[in-house]
């Protein structure tokens, strides 16, 4: 057994275990967002860091990621870490502060309202939906593209996917309804982020209308080009 305190609190972790599974287990709230018990660590969203503290001074860290180590000394209350998590918040409510998700975590830590306020988003960019396609489902039909202020959840190349197999377990996934089944007549539907621009029928998932007469004539080599990747 690996022996470390946290909060002044002596905890007692198996090997390999992360700081968070350690303090949920012995019942210290650290609050995440990207963060499942079904999927690898991802670290992405930086509300879970904690602040470890040491000889050589203090740091801050993302708990679940980082092993306990006999000896440790943790703070998930500290003052450096409460401001940490106001930030990310803050950050998130400038896009996402009509989520009640959000809202809620911001009335918990008190994050202020951001001064500069960006286009509504119902995607906070956790990736759970993309992490749960791939490790859950072994398909990997979208990922995280482009960068930046335009990093969004995306099919490969804007295509409708040929790899989805419509298990719908990025709905179940998602945080924040970002991602919802629509039963509308017949057929099973989902709204999502990730439009396909490119395809001439809907997509199976979400069946977005195809696009009009004047689609550009480059399509059947896109198409061909996305389902060829797909299918190696």
């Amino acid at each position: 057994m690996i022996r470390l305190t946290i909060n002044d609190q002596p905890i007692a972790a198996h090997p390999g275990q992360t700081l968070l599974l350690a303090a949920r287990e012995h019942g210290i709230r650290v609050p995440t967002l990207c963060y499942h018990e079904a999927l690898l660590p991802y670290g992405a969203c930086r509300l879970c860091l904690v602040e470890l503290v040491g000889p050589r001074g203090c740091r801050l860290v993302a708990s679940c990621t980082y092993p306990c180590e006999d000896g440790l000394r943790v703070r998930t209350d500290s003052q450096a870490v409460l401001e940490a998590r106001r930030a990310v918040v803050g950050l998130l409510l400038s896009t996402a502060g009509h989520l009640p998700l959000v809202r809620r975590l911001a009335s918990e830590l008190g994050a202020a309202a951001p001064r500069v306020s960006l286009a509504p988003d119902d995607c906070i960019l956790c990736g759970l939906c993309v992490r749960a396609c791939r490790e859950l489902v072994g398909v990997g039909a979208i990922s995280l593209a482009n960068r930046g202020m335009d990093r969004r959840v995306a099919t490969p190349f804007r295509v409708s996917s040929v790899d989805c197999i419509e298990c719908a377990t990025c709905v179940l996934i998602c945080p924040t309804g970002a991602i919802r089944l629509e039963h509308i007549a017949h057929p099973r539907r989902s709204a999502h982020k990730w439009p396909s621009v490119y395809s001439r029928r809907a997509c199976r998932l979400c069946e977005h209308d195809p696009p009009g007469p004047d689609f550009p004539d480059d399509y059947g080599e896109l198409l061909g080009v996305s389902e060829a990747i797909s299918n190696a």
